[in-house]
């Protein structure tokens, strides 16, 4: 698996013990590089990254973190490949490049939190979107089918076992698509970008990932409108209170029809609930 003749994946050798022996042979590990997320020549952030699904990630990234309103508001995007990484320069419309540089501006400062290009601790905590309260419910069986439908769907893990996926489910139609990353909040964002370009709208399905909850995570797929998350992993605290006030139901610690509902769990239609510790 390559991009523009950047591997994905690289064979590497080395000495695997068991219980029966020792012996070298070669594994399949993820490559992970700078990305340079860059508007109109200045750089906005830097993550490492999977080398793959590059134009995804950058739409995704941009409408996520609140940069843009819709995929049309990128003009052009170019992605360079140099030596020490990649840079995805992209280029706004007129009215988008007015507020993301009114926004840089206000955001300038000595201060960093380090998240996703944000700049300041108000922008780490931002209201969250609110999510459609349309008809969408999952069932036990459909909590089960998504991630299940999730771990089958994994090339990149499967040939590594090192990264992470977010998929988008849709009940009775199954996974529409995925994404792979070494970072859990790179997966979402190329899913995020390749649901914009497929035309589908996050209020007709859910999220599923493989990784924790963390606020970020949920604060994506808000933006994406998805009204609920799946993970087989835990939330944080701050995840929880988000996904409350986004109106969205965070599902985790998903195993089988086995779950954890923490928010909304009028969208789930499991059945025979009773008190449990």
């Amino acid at each position: 698996m390559s991009v523009a003749g950047r591997p994905s994946i690289t064979r590497f050798s080395r000495l695997a013990r068991r219980m029966t022996g020792s012996a070298w042979a070669d594994r399949n590990v993820p490559e992970e590089v700078p990305v340079a997320l860059s508007f109109a020549g200045t750089t906005h952030a830097v993550m490492m990254a999977s080398p793959s699904d590059l134009e995804d990630f950058a739409l995704g990234f941009s409408l996520t973190e609140g940069i843009i309103g819709a995929a049309e508001e990128i003009e052009r995007m170019h992605v360079e490949h140099l030596e020490s990484g990649i840079d995805i320069q992209m280029w706004l419309r007129d009215a988008a490049n007015t507020r993301f540089t009114a926004r840089r501006r206000r955001l300038a400062g000595p201060v960093g939190c380090g998240l996703c290009g944000i700049e300041s601790i108000e922008e780490a905590v931002r209201p969250v979107a609110k999510v459609s309260q349309d008809k969408l419910t999952l069932s036990a069986e459909d909590i089960a089918q998504a991630m299940r439908l999730l771990a089958k769907d994994q090339p990149f893990h499967a040939q590594t076992g090192a990264v992470h996926a977010a998929g988008f489910f849709r009940p009775g139609r199954g996974i529409a698509l995925i994404r792979e990353d070494v970072g859990r909040h790179n997966a979402l964002d190329k899913l995020a970008g390749a649901l914009a370009k497929a035309g589908i709208a996050g209020a007709t399905g859910a999220i599923a990932v493989t990784s924790r909850l963390s606020v970020e995570m949920v604060q994506k797929a808000a933006a994406i409108g998805a009204p609920a998350i799946l993970a087989v992993s835990a939330p944080t605290a701050l995840a929880i209170r988000t996904a409350e006030e986004a109106g969205m139901t965070l599902i985790a610690l998903v195993r089988g029809e086995e779950f954890d509902v923490f928010t909304h769990s009028e969208r789930v239609t499991a059945g025979g609930d009773k008190h449990v510790a």
